[in-house]
């Protein structure tokens, strides 16, 4: 460590940012999509864009109900499972669901959902395979290809690094405030300085609360002693006891005859009110130990819950009322989570949350980048005299232009995918998965031989005609474009196209100043400390930058 706490704070927030960042940049890139995940697993199943689109009608419940029931009884007799789904703000449809019973050495079935038109009986079977946004969703926590604990292990490692990172930066940062009204451009590493504060600090609460709460979602995992201690190792009765409704119940193999759901929707009415309803689960159909569950729309309620009225599924007698005990450390559980997770957040509130984490990739990028600029003027006159750059720097590089330009041309290669692969073709969701991966790997085999600024101009030139280019996609492979859903008020499928324009305008932007950049004088650039003291932030406070 260093001579003094100011220094070792420094060199803490300097290292243990730069070792994980990239994987950091990865969950937050990943986990910042997710907030319109709906959106864009909407987006990614083209045949649901005409003839679907619906809002929730308290008046047609109960048909839909008695119609889905039969449906499901001609269609998924020997389901594990029933679901009906019913039209949300985020997914504005009703659909009627079922899981297979899994096969031998499987946990579960395959799942199985078909689209309720807005006009006409037929229902909408032959639905593109797509994980859309719930890949993403996936992705920022169970990363891909790995097993799913590794995954966690590894990005709740990662997220550690990430709060002492923050909190470090928090402690050397004497001018936290001043700073952010401080750019200065075309100052080489004092710029990349300066956006390095803007970012963290235009956005800091929701960085502290986004990483705090993320290792929050998962801390059963991570320190599970409290919960052996009390349940005596049983993590299962602890499920239980914390979640009563969604107990599993297993089927006991009597055929019992599935009461009417929609009589059930008076006792439903008379418990919520005119609360809508969201979802409605049935286990084991058919069997005499079958449970049905209806659960709400919580809205914009500040909860991550899904408490659920349960009855028995033969005899309609109304098991648990949905009513949570009052704990204090499960209420305080339950807003973390929902913080996290912002699906109570309407729509400017979680365009303000897609902004934030929008900031923390910029935050990682323009550290990581500092610590590249920095060390190639250290090394600049070795450079001049024909040695090379030292591993460490040339590694940085690689990897900045791999994961930095990578994942937007990856994310454009994947809705790319979605529909230029033949609807027909076996594991096409995976494949689609494949082809993000496929193009994050290209960038870092280009990385590997060229690491140049016409590597990145190329790569950022790419990335943004690709993803300015998604609302043409959608108008040539769908029966839709964006005028089309403007018209019809779509705006799911609307805000999509946009998100994609705007992250691709955002790229050519970066583009454009990388071509235009002036040369940086040295007595400027070495304003800020080296990497073997540390990047001090408070160092910014010179006569130049005052």
């Amino acid at each position: 460590m260093k001579d003094s706490f100011f220094r070792s704070m420094t060199w803490l927030h300097t290292w243990v940012g730069l070792l994980v960042c990239w994987v950091l940049l990865l969950v937050f890139f990943a986990g910042t999509l997710s907030y319109y995940r709906y959106e864009m697993t909407l987006w990614s199943k083209p045949e649901l864009h005409k003839n679907v689109f619906q809002q929730y009608d308290s008046t047609k419940v109960a048909s839909e109900l008695d119609k889905a029931q039969r449906y499901l009884a001609e269609h998924a007799a020997d389901a594990r499972d029933w679901r009906v789904y019913f039209p949300t703000d985020r997914k504005p449809y009703v659909s009627y669901a079922w899981q297979t019973q899994p096969e031998e050495g499987q946990r579960r079935g395959k799942f199985v959902e078909h689209i309720a038109p807005l006009t006409g009986d037929q229902l909408i079977t032959d639905v593109r395979e797509s994980k859309g946004g719930h890949f993403f969703y996936r992705l920022h926590f169970d990363l891909h290809y790995l097993p799913a604990k590794i995954s966690r292990w590894i990005v709740g490692f990662c997220t550690m690094f990430m709060l002492v990172a923050l909190i470090s930066g928090i402690v050397i940062h004497k001018r936290i405030f001043k700073d952010f009204f401080s750019f200065r451009r075309g100052k080489g590493s004092r710029s990349w300085l300066d956006a390095h504060n803007v970012s963290s600090v235009l956005a800091l609460p929701y960085h502290l609360m986004i990483t705090y709460t993320g290792l929050v979602t998962l801390m059963m995992m991570y320190m599970p002693w409290g919960v052996m201690t009390a349940f005596d190792g049983d993590a299962k009765s602890f499920r239980q006891q914390l979640s009563p409704s969604r107990v599993q119940v297993k089927p006991v193999g009597i055929d019992a005859q599935l009461v009417s759901l929609n009589t059930l929707l008076p006792q439903v009415k008379q418990i919520w009110t005119d609360e809508p309803i969201k979802q409605v689960v049935i286990n084991n159909p058919g069997d005499q130990n079958s449970k049905i569950n209806f659960y709400r729309d919580t809205q914009e309620a500040v909860t991550d819950r899904r408490t659920a009225i349960t009855f028995n599924g033969v005899t309609g007698e109304l098991t648990s009322r949905g009513i949570d005990p009052d704990s204090g450390a499960q209420n305080t559980y339950d807003v973390l989570i929902a913080l996290h997770t912002g699906r109570f957040a309407e729509h400017w509130l979680r365009a303000l949350f897609f902004i934030s984490g929008i900031l923390g990739c910029a935050m990682i990028t323009t550290g990581t980048l500092l610590w590249a600029v920095k060390i190639r003027q250290k090394q600049q006159k070795q450079i001049k005299q024909g040695a090379k750059a030292s591993f460490g720097l040339r590694l940085v590089e690689g990897l900045n232009l791999t994961f930095i330009t990578g994942l937007p041309l990856a994310t454009a290669a994947f809705f790319y995918a979605n529909r230029l692969l033949p609807t027909d073709i076996a594991n096409r969701a995976q494949w689609e998965v494949n082809c993000f991966f496929i193009a994050l790997a290209a960038m870092g085999v280009l990385a590997f031989f060229n690491r140049s600024k016409s590597a990145w101009r190329f790569a950022l030139a790419l990335g943004g005609a690709s993803l300015c280019a998604i609302p043409v996609l959608n108008a040539l492979t769908s029966n839709s474009n964006l005028i089309d859903n403007i018209n019809l008020q779509q705006w799911p499928l609307v805000g999509f196209d946009l998100m994609c324009v705007f992250m691709g305008a955002a790229l050519f932007f970066a583009r454009k100043k990388l071509i235009n950049k002036t040369a940086v004088r040295p007595k400027k650039a070495a304003a800020v400390r080296s990497p073997k003291e540390g990047f001090n932030h408070a160092s910014t406070a010179t006569k130049e930058g005052a």
